[in-house]
């Protein structure tokens, strides 16, 4: 009954559309059906915010994201016919170049690589990398700021920490990246080793931890020469012997019909330096005016810049204790002087294509550009140069001397490692400086720009409150210059070139790419709670808008905690950064201060000596006062001792033994109330 009442149904439905639309009727339904189609996409596109009217097309480089459906990582594995990938958790690029150079090196063992980005990949299906066989995942982890992830490596990070996947049959290791100087030395790597351990995966190999303090090439290379004899142990697999030189990239140069989209200097989308749009980041920075750079030394040789930003109308926010990014460019005449090394005209309009189709990373840096662009705005040219490039370096070196010189140092024996220590790192010699004093190597520039790391962008601590400076952004940084053993002068990239940019009247303002980096450096909430600032030199900086902070709600009528400061410097009447408005607020009791003017007596005297001085004080605010204490600066020497003073203060002060004391520190950095923004 049910099957011949609905072919009665279909039957009447006909009947009575044939009875009520002709053909006339039909085709004005057609009509309306399109015009109101037309019209609801209208507005859709009036309400997507991405829609102007204008199509950008980015070209894919080194920091595009790839979209969803790519990210299966598993899933290139096995179109390729690799079973080793390498993930890398990097803030600057060293972590990136190493994983980049295991993976090229795992040709050598029969296990075809792939370098992977954390944060491009879906890492939840590590559980199914078993499937292919002989597969081995390799992670190059660094710890960035107070024993956190990179920016890149922060969801794998936190995957780790919740999840509780089942990991059997991973087989993995770990090499990290981190500075002694610095109290979570290699914190990530360390937790990541453990973890997938205790998640099932097996440990191929023991885990690396490379020290930037000292020489982490070193640590590297040494790692990685015991890690691939124990990967092949684990497989039951053979070297082949063979030396792996092979290009990542090919070149295609345009000599006659210039490409109509040209890269200039941008970090991502073509021409965003020019039409600019925010959300200004990393990617696509903002590009802002200097109003302000004046000097802030009274005297002496030496030179520390107050330069102010307007960020007016970029919708860029900031806080107290944050960082700003400035994007650089290398210096003209060493630029010049490697167009001259290796007998290219500048000028040549190129681009890097990645000869691994499967590889996210089309090209190295964005392309295409002139080589003048390239070593001008994206590749670092004044860094101590590691081993590997200095092998492939060996290949161009015309005479045998020169040639065995830069093969030795990019070895691993022990002589090999002495040399590059001696002549690369103590002798600071970067790429131009390597070129004039081994004149027969004259490497092919596109080769170069295929092995030099990218030029970062550098940080500086944010010294303004946006309480009083909602639309200016000020940093204060020391110009860096100095004599290396081999007598040549080497100047900060960053602060030589801002020290140029001179603002003046009737001239356009000069300006400055930049983006704003959220720290965790931060006042208490309350602002009742008392606080000790330890800041030396620039370490002062974020201070200054600390106090301006404090100073706004005190004026605001609110009550405002005791504020200290711990300054020191070389002498009173050379180096005493804003000495007249610490002075002021002094006077106003917004602050009280304790100077160290280091070179202003016959001993030294140091904030350190100042710390141990005023013990009593110390244990009140952060022992019975429940105050915070925020240190900046130096962290091979001063942030230790610093920390050191404390732990001896808590003890003697509070009583405890020196395992309650290091548990009563901990405890303040667990609740932030111990806090550091320290470098090295």
């Amino acid at each position: 009954m049910e099957v011949e009442a609905d072919i009665g149904t279909e039957q009447m439905t006909a009947e009575v559309a044939e009875s009520l639309f002709g053909p006339l009727d039909l085709i004005l339904l057609a009509v309306i059906i399109v015009i109101a189609t037309w019209y609801f996409t209208k507005e859709k596109k009036k309400q997507d915010p991405t829609s102007n009217g204008k199509t950008y097309s980015i070209q894919p480089t080194a920091m595009t994201i790839q979209s969803s459906s790519d990210n299966s990582f598993i899933k290139k594995l096995k179109t390729s016919g690799r079973s080793l990938v390498v993930f890398y958790g990097s803030q600057t690029g060293t972590g990136e170049e190493f994983a980049g150079r295991l993976a090229k090196e795992g040709m050598r063992y029969r296990l075809k690589g792939m370098v992977a980005d954390p944060e491009e990949c879906e890492m939840e299906e590590l559980v199914n990398l078993k499937q292919i066989p002989n597969s081995l995942a390799v992670f190059c982890l660094a710890t960035y700021g107070e024993g956190d992830p990179t920016d890149n490596a922060m969801e794998f990070y936190e995957w780790l920490q919740s999840g509780d996947a089942d990991l059997t049959g991973l087989n993995y290791a770990v090499f990290g990246l981190g500075n002694k100087t610095y109290e979570h030395y290699n914190e990530v790597a360390i937790y990541a080793d453990k973890r997938l351990e205790e998640l099932g995966a097996t440990r191929v190999y023991d885990l690396g931890l490379g020290d930037d303090d000292a020489n982490i090439e070193d640590d590297f290379i040494t790692w990685k020469d015991k890690f691939w004899p124990a990967v092949c142990e684990h497989f039951g697999i053979e070297s082949t012997g063979e030396d792996v030189s092979v290009r990542q990239y090919r070149l295609q140069e345009f000599k006659e019909e210039i490409p109509e989209r040209v890269y200039s200097g941008e970090m991502a989308r073509l021409h965003s330096l020019i039409n600019q749009r925010p959300p200004y980041d990393a990617k696509n920075p903002f590009l802002a005016k200097i109003i302000v750079n004046r000097e802030l030394h009274k005297s002496g040789d030496r030179s520390c810049m107050h330069i102010e930003f307007d960020i007016e109308g970029s919708k860029m926010r900031y806080d107290s204790g944050d960082h700003l990014a400035v994007y650089p460019v290398n210096d003209t005449e060493l630029v010049e002087k490697i167009g001259k090394f290796t007998g290219t005209n500048l000028d040549t309009v190129f681009t890097l294509i990645n000869t691994d189709e499967e590889s996210s990373k089309k090209h190295p840096f964005p392309c295409p550009c002139s080589y003048r662009t390239a070593l001008t705005h994206y590749l670092d040219i004044t860094m101590n140069p590691r081993t590997h490039v200095l092998k492939e370096l060996s290949e161009y070196a015309s005479d045998p001397a020169e040639k065995e010189r830069l093969r030795l140092m990019s070895s691993t024996s022990p002589e090999g490692k002495s040399l590059y220590q001696q002549w690369i790192i103590s002798d600071n010699r970067n790429i131009v400086q390597i070129l004039e004093d081994l004149p027969s190597c004259k490497p092919a520039l596109d080769h170069l720009c295929e092995l030099l790391p990218r030029l970062q962008p550098r940080y500086y601590s944010i010294s303004s409150s946006p309480k009083l400076y909602p639309n200016t952004v000020h940093i204060t940084a020391v110009l860096v210059q100095y004599q290396t053993p081999t007598n040549r002068i080497n100047k900060g990239v960053t602060t030589t070139w801002l020290a140029t940019k001179q603002p003046s009247a009737g001239s356009e303002l000069p300006t400055v790419p930049i983006f704003i980096r959220k720290s965790q450096f931060r006042l208490p909430t309350k602002p009742q709670t008392p606080i000790i600032m330890i800041g030396p030199g620039t370490g002062f900086a974020p201070f200054r808008g600390f106090i301006q902070d404090r100073n706004f709600a005190k004026e605001e009528g609110k009550g405002v905690g005791e504020t200290i400061l711990y300054f020191g410097c070389r002498k009173r009447s050379e180096d005493f950064i804003y000495e007249e408005e610490l002075s002021e607020y002094d006077r106003k009791g917004v602050i009280r201060m304790h100077c160290a003017f280091s070179r202003d007596q016959q001993e030294k005297v140091y904030v350190t000596h100042l710390l141990q001085r005023n013990a009593e004080e110390l244990w009140q605010v952060i022992g019975e006062n429940n105050g915070h204490l925020y240190i900046c600066g130096d962290a091979r020497s001063m942030a230790s001792d610093v920390r050191n003073i404390l732990l001896n203060i808590i003890q003697t002060k509070g009583e405890m033994t020196e395992q309650q004391a290091q548990a009563y520190l901990k405890k303040m950095e667990t609740q932030k109330r111990l806090s550091a923004d320290v470098w090295s």
